[in-house]
């Protein structure tokens, strides 16, 4: 039983479901487009090699019960538009419940990503799964902190995850 997927959940425009196997042509163009990556430090070079590494991760965490990402299905047109979620990381030492988001880039600057991200932040708190969410953000990745800010959330503090330089941005319920 996966506690922290939004399977079956939706909002205005898009569809929540687990993400699978055969998604995996459909999400592969996020790694052809470098802008997507460009923050992030060690990942593969290779698009087709990233994306397996992230599918490979997103189907342990649902093994593992430590949250993972749903596949957002856009309502009206049944196509793939990105990948959000509930995440168990442990940053600085101290488990925490992540907002995770990415959408592919030719559904960018269309909101996708807050409608996805405040439907988590709202999810999360009306399960009491947490009385306090964060999102990890690199500290270039002004489009993505700019998501965090209109899903209410405050920069808590900046520190190390993965050896990469990120923003910890927080929401607390209530």
């Amino acid at each position: 039983m996966a506690i922290y997927l939004l399977e079956h959940e939706e909002t205005e425009r898009l569809y929540f479901r687990k993400l699978r196997p055969e998604d995996f042509d459909d999400w592969l163009p996020f790694y052809h487009d470098p802008r997507s990556t460009q923050y992030w430090e060690g990942l593969p070079t290779d698009p087709t090699e990233a994306c397996q590494v992230q599918f490979d991760r997103i189907f342990e965490r649902y093994e593992q019960d430590l949250g993972g990402m749903n596949a957002l299905i856009n309502k009206e047109t049944g196509v793939l538009i990105g990948i959000c979620g509930l995440l168990v990381q442990l940053v600085d030492g101290c488990t925490e419940l992540e907002i995770g988001y990415s959408v592919l880039p030719s559904f960018w600057q269309q909101g996708y990503a807050f409608e996805a991200a405040e439907k988590c932040k709202h999810f999360a708190f009306e399960n009491r799964f947490a009385t306090s969410l964060i999102s990890i953000i690199h500290v270039d990745n002004i489009p993505s902190q700019n998501v965090a800010l209109k899903n209410g959330m405050y920069l808590d503090k900046t520190t190390t995850y993965k050896d990469n330089p990120v923003h910890i941005f927080r929401v607390k319920q209530g």
